[in-house]
Protein backbone atom coordinates (compact mmCIF):
# COMPACT_ATOMS: atom_id res chain seq x y z
CA UNK A 1 0.00 0.00 0.00
CA UNK A 2 1.17 3.52 -0.83
CA UNK A 3 0.45 4.99 2.60
CA UNK A 4 1.19 8.59 1.68
CA UNK A 5 -1.26 8.44 -1.21
CA UNK A 6 -3.81 6.71 1.04
CA UNK A 7 -3.49 9.56 3.55
CA UNK A 8 -4.04 12.13 0.81
CA UNK A 9 -7.16 10.26 -0.35
CA UNK A 10 -8.49 9.96 3.21
CA UNK A 11 -8.02 13.66 3.95
CA UNK A 12 -9.58 14.64 0.62
CA UNK A 13 -12.57 12.34 1.20
CA UNK A 14 -13.10 13.84 4.65
CA UNK A 15 -12.83 17.41 3.33
CA UNK A 16 -15.01 16.77 0.28
CA UNK A 17 -17.55 14.68 2.17
CA UNK A 18 -17.43 11.90 -0.43
CA UNK A 19 -15.12 9.41 -2.08
CA UNK A 20 -16.16 10.73 -5.48
CA UNK A 21 -15.10 14.23 -4.44
CA UNK A 22 -11.68 12.93 -3.46
CA UNK A 23 -11.44 11.10 -6.79
CA UNK A 24 -12.21 14.33 -8.67
CA UNK A 25 -9.60 16.25 -6.70
CA UNK A 26 -6.84 13.80 -7.66
CA UNK A 27 -8.24 12.99 -11.11
CA UNK A 28 -8.48 9.25 -10.40
CA UNK A 29 -11.33 6.73 -10.26
CA UNK A 30 -13.58 6.23 -7.23
CA UNK A 31 -12.43 2.57 -6.96
CA UNK A 32 -8.83 3.80 -6.67
CA UNK A 33 -9.76 6.00 -3.70
CA UNK A 34 -11.91 3.31 -2.11
CA UNK A 35 -9.16 0.71 -2.46
CA UNK A 36 -6.48 2.77 -0.68
CA UNK A 37 -8.74 4.20 2.04
CA UNK A 38 -9.97 0.68 2.85
CA UNK A 39 -6.37 -0.56 2.92
CA UNK A 40 -5.49 2.26 5.32
CA UNK A 41 -8.37 1.29 7.62
CA UNK A 42 -7.24 -2.34 7.58
CA UNK A 43 -3.68 -1.38 8.44
CA UNK A 44 -4.79 0.85 11.32
CA UNK A 45 -7.39 -1.65 12.52
CA UNK A 46 -10.04 1.07 12.89
CA UNK A 47 -12.88 2.42 10.81
CA UNK A 48 -12.16 5.98 9.74
CA UNK A 49 -15.21 6.74 7.60
CA UNK A 50 -18.86 5.80 7.86
CA UNK A 51 -20.35 5.20 4.41
CA UNK A 52 -24.12 5.32 3.98
CA UNK A 53 -26.78 6.36 1.47
CA UNK A 54 -26.80 9.77 3.18
CA UNK A 55 -23.14 10.32 2.39
CA UNK A 56 -19.78 10.05 4.10
CA UNK A 57 -19.01 10.92 7.71
CA UNK A 58 -15.95 10.70 9.91
CA UNK A 59 -16.02 8.26 12.79
CA UNK A 60 -14.74 9.51 16.16
CA UNK A 61 -11.42 7.72 15.55
CA UNK A 62 -11.40 9.07 12.01
CA UNK A 63 -11.80 12.66 13.22
CA UNK A 64 -8.94 12.13 15.65
CA UNK A 65 -6.73 10.68 12.93
CA UNK A 66 -7.60 13.50 10.52
CA UNK A 67 -6.61 16.09 13.13
CA UNK A 68 -3.22 14.39 13.49
CA UNK A 69 -2.60 13.84 9.76
CA UNK A 70 -3.53 17.28 8.41
CA UNK A 71 -0.59 19.24 9.91
CA UNK A 72 1.84 16.48 8.91
CA UNK A 73 0.71 16.62 5.27
CA UNK A 74 0.91 20.41 5.38
CA UNK A 75 4.52 20.20 6.62
CA UNK A 76 5.33 17.78 3.80
CA UNK A 77 3.80 20.17 1.25
CA UNK A 78 5.93 22.99 2.69
CA UNK A 79 9.02 20.81 2.32
CA UNK A 80 8.12 20.07 -1.31
CA UNK A 81 7.69 23.77 -2.02
CA UNK A 82 11.03 24.51 -0.38
CA UNK A 83 12.72 22.15 -2.85
CA UNK A 84 11.30 24.27 -5.64
CA UNK A 85 13.22 27.31 -4.46
CA UNK A 86 16.02 28.74 -6.61
CA UNK A 87 18.74 27.40 -4.36
CA UNK A 88 17.51 23.80 -4.62
CA UNK A 89 16.76 23.69 -8.35
CA UNK A 90 20.16 22.17 -9.16
CA UNK A 91 19.30 18.88 -7.46
CA UNK A 92 15.90 18.17 -8.99
CA UNK A 93 15.66 14.69 -10.50
CA UNK A 94 12.92 13.40 -12.81
CA UNK A 95 12.51 9.65 -13.23
CA UNK A 96 11.09 8.77 -16.65
CA UNK A 97 10.06 5.34 -17.93
CA UNK A 98 9.60 4.70 -21.65
CA UNK A 99 9.33 1.77 -24.08
CA UNK A 100 12.79 0.92 -25.44
CA UNK A 101 11.89 1.45 -29.11
CA UNK A 102 10.35 4.88 -28.51
CA UNK A 103 13.15 5.84 -26.13
CA UNK A 104 15.85 5.00 -28.65
CA UNK A 105 14.10 6.45 -31.71
CA UNK A 106 12.62 9.68 -30.35
CA UNK A 107 12.99 10.42 -26.63
CA UNK A 108 16.78 10.21 -26.21
CA UNK A 109 17.54 12.28 -29.37
CA UNK A 110 15.19 15.01 -28.08
CA UNK A 111 16.48 15.12 -24.49
CA UNK A 112 19.29 17.62 -25.21
CA UNK A 113 16.60 20.15 -26.15
CA UNK A 114 14.78 19.48 -22.87
CA UNK A 115 18.06 19.83 -20.95
CA UNK A 116 18.79 23.17 -22.62
CA UNK A 117 15.44 24.48 -21.41
CA UNK A 118 15.63 22.83 -17.97
CA UNK A 119 19.32 22.62 -16.97
CA UNK A 120 18.39 22.15 -13.30
CA UNK A 121 16.58 18.84 -13.98
CA UNK A 122 18.48 15.54 -13.97
CA UNK A 123 16.72 12.89 -16.10
CA UNK A 124 16.82 9.31 -14.81
CA UNK A 125 15.60 7.41 -17.90
CA UNK A 126 14.49 3.81 -17.47
CA UNK A 127 13.38 1.68 -20.40
CA UNK A 128 10.29 -0.39 -19.70
CA UNK A 129 8.51 -2.56 -22.22
CA UNK A 130 5.09 -1.08 -22.96
CA UNK A 131 3.34 -4.29 -21.90
CA UNK A 132 4.64 -4.13 -18.31
CA UNK A 133 2.56 -1.18 -17.12
CA UNK A 134 1.70 -2.16 -13.56
CA UNK A 135 1.75 -0.28 -10.30
CA UNK A 136 4.74 -2.36 -9.16
CA UNK A 137 6.71 -1.37 -12.27
CA UNK A 138 5.91 2.33 -11.95
CA UNK A 139 6.97 2.71 -8.30
CA UNK A 140 9.40 5.59 -8.08
CA UNK A 141 8.78 6.77 -11.65
CA UNK A 142 7.52 10.33 -12.10
CA UNK A 143 6.40 10.03 -15.73
CA UNK A 144 5.75 6.73 -17.51
CA UNK A 145 5.27 6.71 -21.28
CA UNK A 146 2.94 3.79 -21.97
CA UNK A 147 2.08 2.16 -25.28
CA UNK A 148 -1.13 0.22 -24.94
CA UNK A 149 -4.14 0.15 -22.67
CA UNK A 150 -2.96 0.61 -19.06
CA UNK A 151 -5.20 -1.12 -16.56
CA UNK A 152 -4.05 0.83 -13.49
CA UNK A 153 -6.74 2.81 -11.66
CA UNK A 154 -4.15 4.55 -9.48
CA UNK A 155 -2.41 6.65 -12.15
CA UNK A 156 -3.48 9.77 -14.02
CA UNK A 157 -3.45 9.20 -17.77
CA UNK A 158 -2.61 11.95 -20.27
CA UNK A 159 -3.10 11.03 -23.98
CA UNK A 160 -0.04 11.78 -26.12
CA UNK A 161 -0.54 10.27 -29.59
CA UNK A 162 -2.19 7.46 -31.49
CA UNK A 163 -0.05 4.88 -33.24
CA UNK A 164 -0.74 2.81 -36.32
CA UNK A 165 0.70 -0.71 -36.36
CA UNK A 166 2.65 -1.34 -39.56
CA UNK A 167 4.15 -4.51 -41.00
CA UNK A 168 7.83 -4.03 -41.81
CA UNK A 169 10.87 -5.94 -42.97
CA UNK A 170 14.29 -5.01 -44.25
CA UNK A 171 14.43 -4.16 -47.98
CA UNK A 172 16.73 -7.16 -48.45
CA UNK A 173 14.20 -9.50 -46.86
CA UNK A 174 11.43 -8.30 -49.20
CA UNK A 175 13.73 -8.71 -52.19
CA UNK A 176 14.42 -12.31 -51.20
CA UNK A 177 10.90 -13.34 -50.19
CA UNK A 178 8.53 -10.95 -52.00
CA UNK A 179 6.02 -8.44 -50.68
CA UNK A 180 2.66 -9.72 -49.38
CA UNK A 181 -0.39 -8.55 -51.32
CA UNK A 182 -2.82 -9.17 -48.46
CA UNK A 183 -2.52 -10.02 -44.74
CA UNK A 184 -3.21 -13.73 -45.28
CA UNK A 185 0.06 -13.93 -47.25
CA UNK A 186 1.94 -13.39 -43.98
CA UNK A 187 1.49 -17.08 -43.10
CA UNK A 188 4.20 -17.72 -45.72
CA UNK A 189 6.71 -15.45 -43.95
CA UNK A 190 8.82 -15.86 -40.83
CA UNK A 191 7.49 -13.45 -38.21
CA UNK A 192 9.54 -12.98 -35.02
CA UNK A 193 6.99 -12.72 -32.21
CA UNK A 194 6.86 -11.00 -28.85
CA UNK A 195 5.59 -12.61 -25.65
CA UNK A 196 3.80 -10.37 -23.15
CA UNK A 197 4.77 -10.43 -19.44
CA UNK A 198 1.56 -12.41 -18.87
CA UNK A 199 2.99 -15.10 -21.15
CA UNK A 200 0.81 -14.50 -24.21
CA UNK A 201 2.54 -14.89 -27.58
CA UNK A 202 1.13 -12.07 -29.73
CA UNK A 203 0.66 -14.03 -32.93
CA UNK A 204 -2.81 -12.79 -33.96
CA UNK A 205 -2.58 -9.88 -36.41
CA UNK A 206 -5.94 -8.38 -37.36
CA UNK A 207 -6.63 -6.17 -40.38
CA UNK A 208 -9.51 -4.37 -42.07
CA UNK A 209 -9.96 -2.75 -45.46
CA UNK A 210 -13.36 -1.39 -46.40
CA UNK A 211 -15.81 -4.07 -45.33
CA UNK A 212 -13.21 -6.85 -45.46
CA UNK A 213 -11.44 -8.19 -42.37
CA UNK A 214 -8.64 -10.70 -42.02
CA UNK A 215 -7.24 -12.26 -38.85
CA UNK A 216 -3.91 -13.95 -39.43
CA UNK A 217 -2.19 -16.33 -37.00
CA UNK A 218 1.44 -15.64 -37.93
CA UNK A 219 4.40 -17.75 -36.85
CA UNK A 220 8.18 -17.84 -36.93
CA UNK A 221 11.20 -19.53 -35.45
CA UNK A 222 11.89 -16.76 -32.88
CA UNK A 223 9.86 -15.55 -29.89
CA UNK A 224 11.19 -12.69 -27.71
CA UNK A 225 10.26 -11.04 -24.44
CA UNK A 226 11.01 -7.59 -25.89
CA UNK A 227 9.94 -5.81 -29.05
CA UNK A 228 13.45 -4.35 -29.13
CA UNK A 229 14.81 -7.84 -29.80
CA UNK A 230 12.15 -8.44 -32.45
CA UNK A 231 13.23 -5.22 -34.16
CA UNK A 232 16.88 -6.28 -34.17
CA UNK A 233 15.96 -9.61 -35.79
CA UNK A 234 13.88 -7.84 -38.45
CA UNK A 235 16.66 -5.33 -39.20
CA UNK A 236 19.01 -8.29 -39.70
CA UNK A 237 16.66 -9.68 -42.35
CA UNK A 238 15.33 -12.55 -40.24
CA UNK A 239 11.65 -11.94 -40.92
CA UNK A 240 8.65 -9.63 -40.77
CA UNK A 241 7.69 -7.56 -37.73
CA UNK A 242 4.75 -5.42 -36.71
CA UNK A 243 5.54 -2.16 -34.92
CA UNK A 244 3.91 1.06 -33.75
CA UNK A 245 4.80 3.49 -36.54
CA UNK A 246 5.98 6.29 -34.24
CA UNK A 247 8.51 3.92 -32.65
CA UNK A 248 10.18 2.97 -35.94
CA UNK A 249 9.56 6.12 -37.97
CA UNK A 250 13.27 7.13 -38.19
CA UNK A 251 14.17 3.62 -39.43
CA UNK A 252 11.49 3.74 -42.14
CA UNK A 253 12.43 7.31 -43.08
CA UNK A 254 16.08 6.28 -43.46
CA UNK A 255 15.26 3.21 -45.54
CA UNK A 256 16.32 0.57 -43.01
CA UNK A 257 12.77 -0.74 -42.73
CA UNK A 258 10.25 -1.03 -45.56
CA UNK A 259 6.54 -1.16 -44.68
CA UNK A 260 3.98 -3.30 -46.48
CA UNK A 261 0.18 -3.71 -46.53
CA UNK A 262 -0.38 -0.01 -45.82
CA UNK A 263 -3.79 -0.17 -47.51
CA UNK A 264 -4.88 -2.49 -44.67
CA UNK A 265 -5.59 -1.00 -41.23
CA UNK A 266 -4.46 -2.89 -38.14
CA UNK A 267 -7.33 -3.25 -35.69
CA UNK A 268 -5.13 -3.44 -32.58
CA UNK A 269 -3.13 -0.20 -32.90
CA UNK A 270 -2.36 1.03 -29.36
CA UNK A 271 -2.29 4.63 -28.06
CA UNK A 272 0.64 6.40 -26.41
CA UNK A 273 -0.11 7.90 -22.99
CA UNK A 274 1.78 9.56 -20.17
CA UNK A 275 1.01 8.11 -16.74
CA UNK A 276 1.71 10.07 -13.58
CA UNK A 277 0.92 9.61 -9.92
CA UNK A 278 -2.08 11.65 -8.71
CA UNK A 279 -0.01 13.63 -6.23
CA UNK A 280 2.34 14.67 -9.06
CA UNK A 281 -0.26 16.16 -11.39
CA UNK A 282 0.39 19.67 -10.00
CA UNK A 283 4.17 19.23 -10.10
CA UNK A 284 5.38 21.89 -12.55
CA UNK A 285 8.36 19.87 -13.80
CA UNK A 286 6.22 16.76 -14.34
CA UNK A 287 3.61 18.76 -16.25
CA UNK A 288 6.28 20.47 -18.36
CA UNK A 289 7.83 17.12 -19.25
CA UNK A 290 4.43 15.71 -20.26
CA UNK A 291 3.99 18.80 -22.44
CA UNK A 292 7.45 18.20 -23.89
CA UNK A 293 6.45 14.62 -24.78
CA UNK A 294 3.32 15.89 -26.49
CA UNK A 295 5.34 18.45 -28.45
CA UNK A 296 7.70 15.65 -29.45
CA UNK A 297 5.14 13.05 -30.52
CA UNK A 298 2.45 15.14 -32.22
CA UNK A 299 4.61 16.20 -35.21
CA UNK A 300 5.86 12.61 -35.64
CA UNK A 301 2.26 11.40 -35.50
CA UNK A 302 1.40 13.86 -38.29
CA UNK A 303 4.36 12.65 -40.38
CA UNK A 304 3.35 9.03 -39.84
CA UNK A 305 -0.25 9.83 -40.80
CA UNK A 306 0.98 11.32 -44.07
CA UNK A 307 3.25 8.33 -44.75
CA UNK A 308 1.17 5.40 -43.50
CA UNK A 309 -2.45 6.55 -43.33
CA UNK A 310 -4.99 7.94 -40.89
CA UNK A 311 -4.94 6.95 -37.24
CA UNK A 312 -7.14 3.94 -36.41
CA UNK A 313 -9.40 3.80 -33.38
CA UNK A 314 -7.67 2.56 -30.24
CA UNK A 315 -9.91 -0.35 -29.28
CA UNK A 316 -8.48 -2.67 -26.64
CA UNK A 317 -8.22 -6.15 -28.24
CA UNK A 318 -9.58 -9.27 -26.59
CA UNK A 319 -6.16 -10.86 -26.14
CA UNK A 320 -4.72 -7.90 -24.21
CA UNK A 321 -3.39 -9.00 -20.80
CA UNK A 322 -4.78 -12.49 -21.37
CA UNK A 323 -3.46 -15.62 -19.72
CA UNK A 324 -0.39 -17.51 -20.96
CA UNK A 325 -0.84 -19.03 -24.38
CA UNK A 326 -1.17 -17.63 -27.87
CA UNK A 327 -3.29 -14.61 -28.80
CA UNK A 328 -4.66 -16.53 -31.79
CA UNK A 329 -6.42 -18.91 -29.41
CA UNK A 330 -8.58 -16.09 -27.99
CA UNK A 331 -10.54 -15.53 -31.19
CA UNK A 332 -13.89 -17.23 -31.65
CA UNK A 333 -14.00 -20.06 -34.21
CA UNK A 334 -16.20 -18.03 -36.60
CA UNK A 335 -13.49 -15.39 -36.91
CA UNK A 336 -10.71 -17.80 -37.85
CA UNK A 337 -10.85 -17.19 -41.60
CA UNK A 338 -9.93 -14.14 -43.64
CA UNK A 339 -12.28 -12.02 -45.72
Amino acid sequence: MDKLRALHYFVAAAEEGSLSGAARRFDVSVPAVTKLVSALERELGVKLLDRSTQGLALTARGAQYLESCTPLLAQLADADRALGSTGARRVRSLVVGAPPLLSRALVVPALPDWHARHPHVHIDLRTLDFLTVKDTATRGIDVLVALGWPGSVDLVQRPLAQSRLIVCASPDYWRRHGLPSQPSDLVNHACPLVRSPEGTVLDLWRYARGGTTQEVAVSGWLTCASRDDVLQAVLLGQGVGRFADLSVWPLVRDGLLQPALLEWESSDSPPFSALIRPESKRDVVVQEFVGFLSELLRPVEAQCSAAFGARPSAVRPGWYASRPGRASRTRPPAAAGGG
